[in-house]
């Protein structure tokens, strides 16, 4: 998917020092599967999303990523982490780990999950299904989390790429605003799902989304060590407004 940006850059952004962006999803949890929210709790990788980090390292790696100019930032969460450490493993470059690129923090949803939030807090999660701000949960603001996601990337050396290892939330509103984006177009993007990666890249003054929720299938009956798979342009987004898959709480804080 190729998507222009058609807001210049807000006055606000701090320029970056990296031209490209891959903004990368961790993989999957179990609590991503059962539909739990995560926040910023630290659940591990479950075995598929361990397979999902492993299959998809060599596809990001083969769209052009260097040793010598390419940085990988990851989130400080676990699940980040090893899902960076598969991209790192093979480029054979140092991880810096970030904890500015953490899960927006989702106050009392954490650790809950879709049912029990719909059933607890119906008005919040009204809200949330809607797009609209969610009052009363704690947590943390939009801006907040955009504030923090930014300033991390701003201290980024100067090299042609970083891989930005992160959360299906934080994600989500970082390119947000590199696009100009305000929150009026929130959801215009479906979520990414996991282990899904987004590119963006910088032209002129303006950044501009190149691709959107790329993943790397697994090819059913093969067995091994989770690398093979196919790449799929579009991992199915959430339409505007709709919730996320039952399965991922996550995908769209």
């Amino acid at each position: 998917m190729t998507a222009p940006a058609d807001q210049p850059t807000p006055p606000d952004l701090p320029e970056l020092l990296v031209p490209r962006l891959v903004v990368w999803r961790h993989g999957r949890t179990a609590w991503n599967a059962a539909g739990r929210f995560q926040g910023q709790l630290d659940p591990p990788l479950d075995a598929e999303g361990r397979a999902q980090a492993a299959r998809t390292a060599p596809h990001l790696v083969a769209g052009g990523l260097r040793p010598g100019s390419t940085v990988v930032v990851s989130s400080d969460l676990v699940r980040a982490v090893d899902t960076a450490t598969a991209l790192t493993g093979l480029l054979g470059v140092p991880l810096r780990v970030d904890e500015r690129l953490r899960e927006h923090g989702l106050g009392c949803w954490e650790g809950l999950t879709r049912d029990e939030v719909a059933d607890r807090y119906p008005d919040q999660f009204a809200d949330w299904l809607a797009g609209r701000p969610v009052q009363g949960r704690g947590g943390e603001e939009n801006a907040a989390v955009v504030a923090r996601a930014v300033a991390a990337l701003a201290d980024l050396p100067p090299v042609d790429v970083a891989v930005v290892v992160t959360h299906g939330g934080t994600a989500g509103r970082l390119i947000e605003a590199l696009l100009g984006l305000g929150p009026e177009h929130r959801r215009v993007f479906g979520p990414l799902s996991n282990c899904g990666w987004s590119e963006v890249v910088r032209q002129g003054d303006r950044w501009r989304l190149m691709r959107h929720n790329c993943a790397v299938a697994a090819v059913p009956g093969v067995e091994g060590d989770g690398r093979a798979g196919r790449p799929v342009a579009d991992a199915g987004p959430t339409p505007e407004g709709a919730p996320p898959p039952a399965q991922d709480a996550d995908a769209l804080p």
